[in-house]
C-alpha cells in the first residue's frame, strides 16, 4: 500500500492529468460523429475509467468510447429508431460480453502476431502526426481523434490535410508551435525528474499557454482569435444536481425483434476485438511487461458497458490512443485511469466555463508527442531487422490502416501474417541436406497436411541412384497424407534403385518397407 500509494501516486496523478486532456474532446467528438447526445461521449469516458478501470486487472489500459465503433453506433441508432432503443442494445452488448468473459473468449487476444500489434501501434501512431495537421493549422472541420481514412466531411486524411493548407486559420499556428515547444521541453530526463518542475505535466502548460495566447489575441489582434469549432465544447452543466436530467435510459421495447440482437452481438464481438487488440498492445508497451488476463478484461468491459448503456453513454472499449498517451505520460498503476475519469466527471462539472476556452490546436499538439512516440522512425527499422518473415505483416498492417480503418487493416495484417506463420511452418517443418549423392529428409516437428506439396517436390527432387535416409524423430505427429506421401515414396524407390533407411517413423512406414 505505501508503495501505490506513495511511491506511484505522483507518476499516476501527473499521467491521469495528460489522459484527461486527450479524452475530453475525444469523448465528445466521438459522441458527435456517432450521432449520439455529446453527453454520452462524456459518460462514456467517465464509466470507462471510474469503473472499468477499478474492475479491470491491466495496470496501463485506458477505456472509454472508441472512434473505431462510430460508424457501427451510427447504423444501429439509425436501423432501431431511437437511442434508446440502442441503449438497450448496449445494455444486452455488455451482458453478452461479461459472459464471453466467464467462458474464458479472451484467450483469443494471444493469437494476434507481434508483427501485426507493432504495425496497429505504428499505424495509429502515424494517423495521429496526420489527422492533428489540420487542428494545427486551425482547420476543424473534422473531430478531434478522428482515426479513419474517410472522414465525416467527405473527405479522406490527405484532402483534409491539403486544404487545411488552403484555409488555414493563421491564430492556430502559434498555439501549437508554443505548445509544442513547451512538451519538447519538459520531456527532457532533467525537467521530468527535478523536483519542481517535474511536478506539473507539460501538457498542463501547453494548454494553458494555449487559453493566455488565445485570450492576447482577442485583446491585440482579434482576427487571430480562435472561437467556436477551434476549440472544446462541453455541454453546458452547471452543478452535479443537473446531472440526473442529463441522462437517457434504455428501451428494450424491441428486444423480441432479430435487429435488436444483431445490434448487441455486433457491439459485443466487435468491441471485444478492440479491447484486446488494445490490451495486447499495453502490454506491449508497458515499461514493467506486466501481462492483463484477457478474460477478466472482457469481463470488466462487460461490466462498464451494461451501466454505460443504463445511464447513457456510448459503447465503451480499451483504447489505444489513450492507453498509449498513459503510458507515455509515466503511468505505473490503473490508478491514473480512474483518475482521469475522476478528472472528467468533476471538471467537466465545475469548470466548464474554462475548459470551453481551451484551442484544439494544443491538444494536436498533445497528440502529435504521442503519436510520435508510436511512430518513430527506429521502429521501422528495428522491425526491418528482424527480417522479411515479420517486415511485410508490419508493413502492411501500416498501410491497410492508414488506408482503412482500425479493424480492416488488423484484419489485413492478419492474412499477410497467417501466410508468413504458414511459409515459415513449410520451411521448418521438412529439411532436406545432401552429401555426395547421400540424401537425409528430416522432420523437424510436427507435419500437417500442408506439408504435403513441399514434401511431394523435394522427394521428386531426389536423383535415381542415391541412398536416402528418412528420420521423424523429432516429429511428434505426422498426418495422415503425409504419410502416404513417405509410403509411395518408399515402395516406388526400387525403380529409381533408391536405397531407403528409415530412422524415428511410426511401424506404418516400416511395413512399407
Amino acid at each position: 500500500m505505501k508503495s501505490l500509494f506513495g511511491e506511484n501516486l505522483r507518476y499516476d496523478l501527473k499521467a491521469s492529468l495528460v489522459v484527461f486532456l486527450v479524452a475530453l474532446p475525444l469523448c465528445l467528438g466521438i459522441a458527435i460523429a456517432s450521432g449520439a447526445p455529446p453527453i454520452s461521449g462524456l459518460i462514456a469516458g467517465i464509466v470507462g475509467g471510474i469503473v472499468i478501470g477499478s474492475f479491470s486487472k491491466s495496470h496501463v489500459s485506458v477505456s472509454g468510447p472508441a472512434a473505431g465503433l462510430t460508424v457501427i453506433v451510427l447504423d444501429s441508432i439509425s436501423s432501431l429508431g431511437t437511442f434508446e432503443l440502442f441503449l438497450g442494445a448496449l445494455v444486452v452488448a455488455g451482458l453478452i460480453q461479461f459472459s464471453l468473459g466467464l467462458a474464458k473468449a479472451g484467450i483469443l487476444g494471444y493469437y494476434f502476431p507481434h508483427s501485426v500489434i507493432k504495425g496497429m501501434l505504428t499505424a495509429i501512431g502515424l494517423i495521429l502526426i496526420l489527422k492533428q495537421i489540420p487542428h494545427a493549422l486551425g482547420y476543424d472541420k473534422d473531430y478531434l481523434g478522428d482515426l479513419a481514412f474517410k472522414q465525416m466531411d467527405d473527405q479522406n486524411t490527405f484532402t483534409e490535410i491539403y486544404n487545411a493548407f488552403l484555409y488555414n486559420n493563421p491564430g492556430a499556428i502559434p498555439v501549437v508551435l508554443v505548445a509544442l515547444g513547451i512538451l519538447i521541453f519538459f520531456e527532457r530526463p532533467r525537467i521530468k525528474s527535478h523536483r519542481i518542475l517535474g511536478v506539473v505535466p507539460g501538457a498542463l502548460w501547453a494548454v494553458v499557454s494555449g487559453i493566455v495566447i488565445n485570450a492576447l489575441y482577442s485583446k491585440i489582434k482579434p482576427e487571430w482569435e480562435l472561437v467556436d469549432e477551434h476549440l472544446v465544447t462541453i455541454p453546458d452543466l452547471d452543478s452535479f444536481s443537473e446531472l440526473p436530467s442529463l441522462l437517457t435510459f434504455p428501451d428494450f421495447g424491441l428486444i423480441a425483434d432479430p435487429a435488436f440482437w444483431i445490434v448487441a452481438v455486433t457491439l459485443a464481438v466487435i468491441g471485444s476485438i478492440e479491447t484486446l487488440l488494445s490490451i495486447e498492445a499495453g502490454d506491449k508497451m508497458d515499461p514493467y511487461k506486466r501481462i492483463t488476463p484477457a478474460s477478466k478484461e472482457l469481463v470488466a468491459q462487460g461490466v462498464g458497458n451494461t451501466l454505460s448503456g443504463l445511464i447513457g453513454g456510448l459503447p465503451i472499449t480499451a483504447v489505444i490512443v489513450r492507453t498509449s498517451a498513459n503510458i507515455a505520460s509515466g503511468a505505473r498503476t490503473k490508478l491514473s485511469a480512474i483518475f482521469h475519469g475522476i478528472l472528467l466527471m468533476v471538471l467537466v462539472l465545475s469548470i466548464p466555463e474554462l475548459l470551453n476556452q481551451i484551442p484544439l490546436s494544443c491538444l494536436a499538439a498533445v497528440l502529435f508527442l504521442v503519436g510520435y512516440k508510436l511512430a518513430k522512425p527506429s521502429i521501422f527499422v528495428h522491425e526491418y531487422e528482424k527480417g522479411i518473415n515479420q517486415f511485410l505483416p508490419f508493413i502492411f498492417t501500416v498501410i491497410a490502416i492508414l488506408f482503412t480503418d482500425l479493424l480492416v487493416g488488423i484484419g489485413i495484417g492478419m492474412i499477410v501474417g497467417l501466410f508468413f506463420v504458414i511459409k515459415t511452418n513449410f520451411q521448418k517443418a521438412i529439411l532436406v541436406t545432401e552429401l555426395n549423392g547421400n540424401y537425409l529428409v528430416k522432420l523437424q516437428k510436427d507435419v500437417s497436411f500442408l506439408n504435403k506439396a513441399p514434401l511431394m517436390r523435394e522427394l521428386a527432387q531426389i536423383p535415381p541412384g542415391s541412398n536416402v535416409i528418412l528420420n521423424g524423430s523429432k516429429a511428434r505427429f505426422i498426418d495422415h497424407d503425409i504419410q502416404e506421401v513417405l509410403n509411395d515414396f518408399i515402395s516406388s524407390a526400387h525403380t529409381k534403385d533408391i536405397s531407403i533407411t528409415i530412422e524415428g517413423y511410426s511401424y506404418h512406414l516400416r511395413e512399407a518397407l
